[in-house]
């Protein structure tokens, strides 16, 4: 048998692609860049970069998201990662078809963030403009001219969909919420995630008779107007049961 020749295969290149979440105007909204250079010149894209040599994928996640947005998040699970906002980074997928990239072979390891109302952001690298879109804007434009670069659409729909199923089961809705938070607020969570209206009485019942689900602060907000509202904070539970069901529309 002849021994292994790595050069017989042709380089591949690796990179990573950002679906960052956050809710905004009671919308669920993803960050996405303007291409300042080819391919896509122009075109809408997610941000992300190629890894470097010498790191791993959350660092390069994190630099790129640094680099071309100006925001920082924090792996919980990478100690290596930027700190920030305490916002949740983890693994999508990964993507590579051989033409997805018109430059060479490029797989890409998605990453999928959720946060808090995150601030604008700051366009840098190879992005020349930043901002935050509703999502159902960026996916209903698919095939148009004004659609995502490369495969982003399918990406970014990939990471709706995680994020849609997994706050079903898991606390991961509250990483869209600041640390102490309403039930209200909460709702409005999972009704931007899903784009659905949540009955509030239901909703209240659910959330706060699901064991580990909240913690009363013992505080209490008027920010929302009105009467004063409880405040709570996450409860520590990763899975919730019984899960939040998303309604069928």
């Amino acid at each position: 048998m002849s021994p292994y020749d790595p050069s017989a295969f042709p380089p591949v290149a690796v990179t990573v692609d950002l679906v960052v979440l956050t809710v905004r105007s009671h919308a669920l909204c993803t960050l996405s860049i303007r291409r300042g250079e080819p391919p896509f010149q122009g075109r809408w894209a997610l941000p992300g970069g190629f890894v470097r040599p010498d790191e791993d994928l959350a660092e390069a996640a994190a630099r790129e998201l640094v680099e071309e947005t100006g925001l920082c998040v924090h792996d919980p699970g990478t100690p290596a990662a930027m700190p920030g906002n305490g916002a949740h980074l983890e693994q999508l997928a990964t993507y590579g078809a051989p033409k997805r990239d018109p430059r060479m072979r490029v797989v890409s390891v998605a990453h999928l963030v959720l946060a808090p109302d995150l601030p604008a952001p700051r366009a840098g690298g190879d992005a020349n403009s930043a901002r935050w879109a509703p999502v159902e804007t960026l996916l209903g434009s698919e095939g148009e001219p004004g659609a995502l670069a490369f495969d982003h659409a399918q990406i970014l729909a990939d990471g709706v969909e995680r994020a849609r199923s997994k706050i079903e089961y898991s606390s991961l809705a509250t990483a869209f919420c600041p640390p102490e938070f309403t039930v209200g607020e909460l709702r409005r969570v999972y009704e931007a995630v899903w784009a659905v209206a949540l009955d509030p009485r239901n909703f209240h019942r659910k959330v706060t008779g699901t064991p580990g689900f909240l913690v009363p602060t013992g505080g209490t907000t008027t920010r929302q107007g009105g009467r004063p509202a409880q405040l709570f904070r996450a409860g520590g539970a990763t899975l919730l049961n019984p899960p939040m069901l998303r309604p069928e529309v």
